[in-house]
């Protein structure tokens, strides 16, 4: 591991300690700071002092809190042991195997990541899957049905473990043999893959409960690591609602949404998703942002 590494997770990693990490906005500031010295950046092997700090700007209060984050080798190197242990390992923004489209998510991309089982998963072609947790038949026929095609076309499904549309696509990827990225919006430690064909992912900490923020958090990570979205479902409020809103008004993929999906759904397509039939999704790899319109599938009918 780098100095660079080690120093982000210093940084903004929940290490169990009681010390709380940077926010994203907070770790912003800190490199813009850095930079502008004309010294360059601080040796990250090295012990920072508050006095260098508040050099930088910082009043004695948040220069002692970062100092103390940065000199808390101790507790990281207990925190990744016991990691190790478990099969988890991390992953910060400066490794070199950091996914290459969460870099789509700019200043939204996340610091640190954890992650327990194959993380090769995360250089292969990948389409992701969102929905409601309480599904209709249709909906959850349209989830069953993403993830047999993304096993059967060789793209790891990327969705978020929860009841529904996301456990429902998953169990469909792996009975056909595919392979599945979970992002949780919790940790790691009671998720343990029976296979090499799953990567369960998780933001932060791999010890942390579930917070609305985790949640919110994992919902755009789904969003970006896959090549193309596809929602099963939705209701005009929830994860997949404001994950898919906020995906469509970024650029991160391209939506596609069950056409019988419900009221978030309809309400995706008149804000620029594309809609899909179930009878007529027959490839994943095939799908493309110049879909048939709406105006055209409803001439049809």
């Amino acid at each position: 591991m780098t100095g660079a590494e080690r120093g982000l997770l210093l940084l903004c990693a929940e290490l169990g300690d009681g010390l709380k990490p940077l926010t994203p906005a907070q770790l912003r500031t800190l490199r813009a700071r850095v930079l502008a010295r004309e010294e360059g950046r601080f040796d990250p092997q090295a012990p920072v002092t508050a006095a260098e700090l508040r050099a930088l700007g910082y009043d004695g209060d948040f220069a002692l809190r970062i100092a103390a984050l940065l000199n808390r080798e101790e507790a990281l190197a207990a925190y990744l042991g016991v990691a190790a242990e478990l099969g988890i390992r991390p992953l910060t923004r400066v490794s070199p195997d950091y996914p290459r489209r969460l870099r789509l998510l700019g200043e939204l991309a996340p610091a640190v990541l954890f992650c327990r089982g194959n993380a090769a998963l995360l250089n292969r072609p990948a389409v992701a899957l969102v929905g409601s947790r309480e599904l209709t038949p249709q909906g959850a026929a349209f989830a069953r049905r993403v993830g047999e095609l993304a096993a059967g076309e060789e793209l790891v499904l990327v969705s978020g473990n929860a009841r529904g549309a996301d456990r429902t696509g998953q169990e469909a990827c792996l009975e056909a043999g595919g392979a599945v990225i979970a992002v949780l919006p919790e940790g790691l430690r009671d998720h343990c893959p029976l296979n090499d064909r799953v990567l369960y992912l998780c933001l932060e900490g791999w010890h942390l409960p579930i917070t609305p923020y985790r949640a919110l958090a994992r919902n755009r990570l789904i969003h970006a690591l896959g090549e193309k979205t596809l929602a099963a479902q939705s209701r005009l409020r929830g994860g997949t609602w404001s994950g898919s809103e906020e995906n469509l008004r970024r650029g991160w993929s391209p939506l596609f949404v069950n056409e019988a999906g419900g009221p978030g759904c309809e309400a995706l397509i008149a804000l620029g998703a594309v809609p899909l039939r179930l009878e007529k999704l027959d490839s994943l790899r095939a799908l493309t942002p110049a879909q048939i319109p709406l105006t055209e599938m409803k001439n049809e009918e």
